[in-house]
Formats: structure tokens, sequence, C-alpha cells
């Protein structure tokens, strides 16, 4: 039984959940061609579901706020879930729909990508659709923008019980609909690319300002191979470097990983310093295997990385 005010959950997350297929290939095709794929994989996906995931393996009490299609993707995505201990309590299955697909070619020699996708044909979910109870039994809230209308009142509900509200702005996702969105939230995570967008200015201290000054206390911009930096409204502003690996085999979920990571330090009440480096190097161990979720970490794999590594385990 949810007795009020009792915190079941550390983080729920409110987003799409995709079905992604991999395939590693030699070169992204320029042109109309026929491409043997060294290696091909299928996998749940979608930047919330993968933080969600994250934050499970890590050892964290998740569950995703969604609805998906009765088709056969749908049935792998839930199964998935089901295995990696996200709670699927909240996921609704739309009869006769189709859930979403991703199409994702990997390039061998540096695991960068390019993804092609097809979104189901399921409604967005409308806030009267939220689940009864189960935002204020969460610490954190976790979205996106997707499902926008549900993502602002699931904010406000958050807003209204003490509930930290958390929002990933991936790279080449902004729009100006969103801003009403980054007003309800307390840790802002985007890709540089979302946070110059944001701002019209290709610079990380105007961008920042501009985030901040929308209502969040803490923004983190990232920025790939390059790290991220850390801003907050009543602290120095400071760059936290990605952990170079020798080889990356795949990128995709890096930065979700990274979200997952850094949500895994706020449950845990770390510094914003600790929480940007046990970040980095979740993603950074993601990126060793084929897919979104294959190389999530857990959490005594992710200190004896950082142990390793010299960084604050």
């Amino acid at each position: 039984m949810h007795v009020p005010g009792a915190k079941i959950y550390d983080v729920v997350g409110l987003g799409v959940s995709t079905l992604d297929l991999f395939m590693v290939v030699d070169e992204f095709p320029g042109m109309e061609l026929v491409q043997r794929a060294q290696r091909s994989l299928l996998q749940g996906g979608g930047p919330i579901a993968t933080a969600m995931v994250a934050l499970s393996r890590l050892g964290c009490k998740t569950a995703l706020i969604d609805k998906l299609g009765d088709d056969w993707r749908g049935k792998l995505i839930l199964e998935e879930f089901e295995r990696e201990g996200v709670s699927t309590e909240f996921l609704t299955s739309a009869e006769s729909h189709t859930s979403s697909i991703a199409s994702i070619l990997v390039r061998k020699l540096d695991g960068a990508r390019t993804i092609i996708y097809a979104p189901g044909d399921i409604a967005e979910l409308a806030p009267s659709e939220l689940p009864e109870g189960v935002i204020p039994a969460a610490k954190i809230l976790h979205l996106n923008g997707r499902h926008l209308a549900a993502c602002l009142a699931a904010a406000r509900s958050a807003k209204e019980h003490g509930v930290l509200v958390s929002f990933d702005g991936g790279a080449h996702r902004y729009s100006d609909q969103l801003r009403a969105l980054i007003e309800l939230t307390d840790v802002c995570i985007v890709a540089r690319q979302f946070a110059y967008s944001l701002s019209g200015a290709e610079n990380l201290d105007i961008s920042a300002c501009k985030l901040l000054d929308c209502g969040p206390r803490v923004v983190v911009i990232t920025a790939g191979i390059e790290g991220s930096w850390v801003f907050e409204r009543t602290g120095d502003p400071f760059h936290q470097p990605a952990y170079p690996l020798d080889t990356s085999v795949d990128t995709t979920g890096a930065g979700d990983a990274y979200h997952g990571g850094f949500l895994y330090g706020m449950v845990h009440d770390y510094s914003l310093e600790k929480c940007a480096q046990f970040a980095s190097a979740v993603a950074a161990l993601n990126t060793q295997k084929l897919g979104g979720r294959s190389a999530l970490p857990s959490f005594d794999q992710t200190v004896a990385f950082l142990t390793e590594t010299g960084g604050q385990p």
C-alpha cells in the first residue's frame, strides 16, 4: 500500500520507449549501395527509458510512464524493462497500435552513429492518463518533453509535492515549446547544441546563463569527448573532463547513461562535482559495447573504473 508522502521510487521517468536495430558498418552510405553489416543487435531504446535502465543497473528503484503499442515491438520493449528491473506498472498498451522503432548505423572505426526512426502511431499521453500517486512517490521525476502536455502536468505535480524535476535536452531536439517545461525544471542537463539553440549564441557561459534564467538551479551542458560543464545559481561553474578510453565501440546511449549516473548521485546526495564524475564514468563505460544499454555498468563496476582512473569513487 502506498503511504502518502512515502518515496517508493528513486526516479520515475516520463518519455517514449523505442526498439532500436543496430548495424555496425564500415562507412555511412552517401549514395545508393549494398553493404554488409559487421554485427547487428535489437535492443530497447529512448533517452528517458535508457536512463531508467541505467539507474536500475546502478541499484536505484525506477519506473517508467509511457504508452506502447500492442505489436511485437511493444512486447519486446516491455520484456526488456522487466528483465532490467524497471517497473512496468505504469506502461499502458494501446490495442491495434504500433510502437516506435529506430535503425541505427554505427561506424566501426570510431563508434559514430546515424539514426533513422519511425515513430509509432500511438497518440501522445494526455495529462488525464498520468497514473495517480506515482509522481509524489518519487524522489526525482525525469523527462525530456515527449508527451509534452503530460510532462508539463507531471512537472507541476512534482513541484507541488517536493519532487525534484530533471530535464534531458538532447542534440537537435530543441523547440520553443520546451521553454515552459524547462521553467519547471530543477536540474537541466542538455547537449551543447541544444543549449546553443535555446540561447541563440554559440557560447557556453551565455547559454548556461540563459538556461539558469529559465528557472533551473543546476544546468549541465554536455559535449561528448570534450566532457561536460556544470553551472549552478550559487556556486562557481566547473568542467568535468570525459574519461578517455582506447576504443569506443558505440556512442549510442552515452548521454542517457550520463543522465542516469548524474541522477544516481543526486539520489544519494553526492556533491555536484562527484555527480559529474560518476556520470562521466557511467557514460564512458557505456561506449564499450554495441547498443545503447549493453555496457551500462553496475555501481561496483563504476566505482572500480573511477578508482583505476584516479577519479573520486
